[in-house]
């Protein structure tokens, strides 16, 4: 029980950004009824559409073309077709779940993962979306995911959880994650996916490790980055080098796919939640408290600013003007 306590924790600290309160109510019920009562109940309702939607925290921002598409709280999804100038709600969310992630493959086609397991997919960018997966007998949320065409991609989330689909998401079937070292099975929560120019898929996940495949995901290994916290947040430049950053303004930077890792020079010991390569190259990082850090020496070195409404940064877009587009606990920034 102690063990299980113990990994409810770490998905609590996580929630603290991600605003996974539903584990907290989890572990507290646990300590306060015998586990035979305790039955998640979950009745699944669409989104609904509110004038304080544009205020809702935003978790994952993305692009869908020229649109910029945001999902958050209640199963939120903002919409901008004016480059981030304002924001609209989609017509249609079938969850008001909370979302985490969210990818595209084209313009048009995207998919976004959240609590209770949730998939959902659009083939009008964005506009509307229909509920591909859930799952009603535990909230063992999913942080992330990624498409490397419309037909195949991976979806991650809490507990090693790792799903794969090659028909565009009609069917999702589970990935079997070796056991990382020291450990008797695999645990770890696994916070967000991405893939480099070559092909090969990383994750960035907590205790400082990352897990790479380089057969198409057939099958994974376990890095170890010399940290020892979760990293949140995962990017291919470029130029083929991997940043992955996390708790404590930490960000680690890999020039030789993946084998091994150095700590970049960062300003700043705010946890990083987001990370994007702008069209000059630079990188930008943004997190918690209101930090941004910017590196121009592609990830090697950072520094940082903090906004003095201390917002806490949870997204990060461009735009086709060259600024980048800030989200936060309170949805989109003004530019």
């Amino acid at each position: 029980m102690k063990k299980i306590n113990a990994k409810i924790n770490t998905g609590i600290r996580r929630s603290a950004m991600l605003g996974l309160l539903a584990l907290g109510c989890i572990a507290q019920a646990a300590d306060q009824a015998p586990a035979a009562t305790i039955k998640p109940q979950l009745q699944i309702l669409p989104a609904e559409h509110f004038s304080a939607a544009a205020s809702t925290q935003i978790l994952a921002a993305t692009r869908a073309g020229k649109r910029i598409v945001t999902v958050g709280d209640h199963g939120v999804v903002l919409l901008s077709d004016d480059d981030g100038k304002t924001f609209r709600q989609a017509k249609t969310v079938p969850v008001s779940s909370t979302l985490t992630g969210v990818s595209f493959a084209d313009a048009s086609t995207g998919w976004a993962v959240g609590h209770w397991g949730v998939i959902l997919k659009t083939g009008d960018g964005g506009e509307s979306w229909q509920l591909q997966r859930s799952d009603n007998k535990v909230d063992q949320p999913l942080f992330s995911l990624y498409f490397k065409n419309p037909q195949e991609g991976w979806a991650v989330g809490l507990w090693s959880l790792m799903l794969h689909t090659t028909d565009g998401g009609a069917s999702w079937s589970s990935v079997s994650l070796p056991t990382p070292p020291g450990a008797k099975k695999a645990d770890r929560n696994l916070y967000a996916v991405f893939a480099d120019a070559k092909g090969a898929l990383f994750v960035a996940c907590e205790q400082g490790r990352v897990i790479r495949s380089t057969d198409g995901g057939s099958s994974w290994t376990y890095i170890e980055t010399g940290y020892a916290g979760s990293f949140w947040s995962g990017v291919a430049l470029q130029d083929g080098a991997l940043l992955v950053g996390g708790l404590r303004g930490t960000i680690y930077r890999s020039a030789d796919g993946g084998d091994s890792w150095q700590a970049a020079k960062t300003s700043f010991k705010s946890s990083v939640t987001a990370m994007v390569q702008q069209p000059d190259k630079s990188v930008l990082a943004v997190g918690l408290d209101g930090v941004t850090l910017l590196s121009v020496d592609n990830g090697v070195s950072f520094t940082g600013k903090q906004r003095a409404d201390r917002a806490a940064l949870t997204a990060v877009v461009d735009t086709q003007a060259g600024a980048p587009m800030l989200f936060s606990s309170n949805g989109p920034l003004a530019q």
